[in-house]
């Protein structure tokens, strides 16, 4: 198998028209007095709001011509069903995306404003991300999973390329974790080409599902409660290539409370004037806690999204 390296680097050239480079800037109002130079990757700020239009448009990229006229599926309860449904239309491609009850009826309308299809499947995203493959493998379809295909980590590692020309002597990279893919992808580029690079996983306390399946050393049923961290939340997929991958990149863990995230996100309106998902504060919050040790040293926060559904948004303001 190829490197997570090689993957990522070949799709970095791949979909390098097709993508935003994201901005770094530096932020005083994070570091506080840490001590520490508090970089922040602006991914946010990529087409369709997150991290995940990299991955949908490698994915996208890599269709033969005969699996491109068939269409494609995916499950998501919004940043990946975005990012397919607006990389899906770029390439004229047909795409039904599988949203669970529990989707945010603004997020379902804005898939389907990029061309989408939508489908309504259960209860909650596994059952939907299940009902999604089937419906992929019964029509010859190709299935795009949002984290469980090393296609679409090595779209999400891209940036990694990015970071490493930016700020090229990273101490740490505070990064959310949900199925994997985000972290597996930075982490494993970064590992090759600046090992001494602390690759940090964050967590909400309610749903640490990644953490206790790498715990265990297999993919178990982890239960979880509510959390503003919307889009890291959910089971993995059984098998799932982010549990190796993720095993051989995180250096650390941290957890967050429900109060630290809504706290990460107020700050990052207040002092930077940005509009971030809970996600994405998730990795801020962390930072905040984990800020001690990192006096006189370099660390980047990767922002991966800005889509908030109006119940949490709420909740902010």
């Amino acid at each position: 198998m190829a490197s997570m390296h090689a993957r990522v680097a070949a799709a970095y050239e791949r979909i390098r028209p097709l993508v935003r480079e994201t901005p770094v800037e530096e932020s005083a109002a994070l570091a506080g007095d840490s001590g520490a130079t508090v970089l922040l990757k602006l991914e946010h700020l990529q087409h369709t709001g997150s991290f995940k239009f990299r991955g949908a448009s490698h994915k996208i990229a890599l269709l033969t011509a005969e699996q491109a006229a068939r269409g494609v599926v995916a499950a998501s309860n919004g940043n990946h069903g975005l990012g397919i449904a607006a990389a899906a239309r770029a390439r004229s491609i047909a795409a039904e995306v599988f949203v669970s009850s529990s989707v945010a009826p603004a997020k379902a309308r804005r898939i389907e404003s990029l061309g989408a299809r939508i489908r309504t499947a259960g209860s909650d995203p596994l059952t939907a991300e299940l009902a999604a493959r089937h419906a992929a493998e019964s029509s010859g379809r190709v299935f795009i999973s949002p984290y469980n295909d090393l296609d679409v980590v090595a779209g999400q590692g891209t940036i990694a390329v990015e970071l490493d020309r930016q700020a090229p002597h990273l101490d740490a990279v505070f990064v959310a974790v949900g199925g994997g893919g985000l972290i597996a992808g930075i982490g494993g580029f970064l590992k090759s080409v600046s090992p001494a690079t602390q690759i940090i996983g964050c967590w909400p306390e309610n749903s640490p599902v990644l953490y206790q399946c790498l715990q265990a050393g297999q993919v178990i049923d982890v239960p979880e409660k509510p959390t503003l961290s919307e889009s890291t939340s959910g089971g993995l997929e059984p098998h799932s290539v982010t549990l190796e991958l993720c095993r051989n990149t995180i250096d650390r863990a941290i957890f967050v409370s429900e109060d630290e995230i809504l706290a990460a996100m107020r700050l990052v309106l207040e002092a930077e004037h940005w509009v971030i998902e809970g996600a994405a504060a998730l990795a801020v919050a962390a930072f905040r806690q984990d800020a001690h040790r990192w006096a006189g040293k370099t660390v980047a926060i990767v922002l991966c999204g800005r889509n908030v559904s109006p119940e949490v948004w709420r909740r902010v303001v």
